[in-house]
């Protein structure tokens, strides 16, 4: 039989890099999605059929943060997390068969804007505002389920770096119109983790039967965004890079339909759990990873 792992919301960036991974290992991967041809959030029977059977499912489900936090939109990108998890677990539920392992996306701003000490899963705290209370309620929509037979691994993740979508072109753009520079103070904290780790964490979760619970998904080594833009700089081989003050970028995230909290907001995350039980990063400096990245 052939083996058959679920992927939600696995339509974007690093769905699509999880997708070719687990279908060259030999999988049949499943996407649930609004997308045609793929399994529908509407079609509940088809989620059972899908989730059934499985051995794994990976969430990854939610709406980008990369827009106005308007009403409109802050009402979808909260739905669109805790909605989808909560149908999942429904699903789970009622398989005769269900999946050992169920991974779910959650995001390393849930942590404070931290500039003083890194956060960890233990001696993190908590932040405020408005993405805090998403990643809070998606968590709680997560762990709302008891499910006996099937593990729960929630992964607070940080920005994904990878060749073929994510952040990088941005960065990529930035740097080479010559505003490469800080933004803001420079000072905050970039934690990050390149996309394939991020794999390789997943199935370090399949094998590591033991483990469960919330796990920061990030490099052990965080940089500023002053060494961020001076190690991008440095790979695109640009030596020019203008600063962006805060009231710049403020008027630009306008013009772009984004928030700033995006770049100024400081994530300084380390995967405490991780390291102790044993992983052991492929990618554990930017520098290592931005060269991957930007070779041809």
């Amino acid at each position: 039989m052939t083996k058959k792992i679920v992927l939600a919301g696995g339509t974007g960036f690093v769905g699509k890099y999880l997708e070719e991974k687990f279908q060259n290992s030999g999988y049949e991967v499943i996407l649930i999605s609004r997308k045609e041809g793929h399994v529908s959030w509407n079609n509940q029977a088809g989620i059972l059929e899908a989730i059934d059977n499985s051995e794994m499912l990976i969430n990854l489900a939610g709406k980008s943060v990369n827009c106005r936090y308007n009403a409109k939109n802050k009402e979808e990108i909260f739905n669109s997390r805790t909605e989808t998890t909560r149908i999942l677990g429904d699903a789970i539920l009622e398989c005769e068969n269900p999946p050992s392992l169920w991974i779910n996306s959650s995001t390393a701003t849930i942590y404070r804007h931290a500039e003083d000490r890194p956060m960890t899963e233990e001696g993190g705290d908590i932040g405020s505002g408005f993405s805090v209370d998403v990643a809070k309620a998606w968590e709680k929509s997560f762990f709302a389920f008891t499910l006996p037979e099937t593990r729960k691994v929630a992964l607070r993740m940080a920005i994904v770096l990878g060749k073929d979508g994510g952040v990088i072109p941005t960065y990529k753009n930035l740097v080479r119109f010559g505003l490469g520079g800080i933004q803001g103070s420079g000072n905050q904290k970039f934690s990050w983790i390149h996309i394939e780790d991020l794999y390789q964490i997943i199935l370090f979760f399949r094998e590591k039967k033991e483990l469960s619970g919330v796990f920061n998904c990030s490099s052990p080594n965080p940089v500023t965004n002053r060494e961020l833009m001076s190690h991008l700089r440095k790979a695109l081989n640009t030596k020019i890079g203008l600063p962006s003050p805060k009231w710049m970028l403020e008027m630009g995230a306008i013009l772009i339909n984004t928030e700033t909290e995006l770049i100024l907001k400081s994530r300084w995350v380390i995967p405490e759990r991780l390291e102790k039980a044993g992983y052991k990063f492929k990618y554990s400096s930017l520098d290592e990873a931005l060269r991957q990245i930007f070779t041809k």
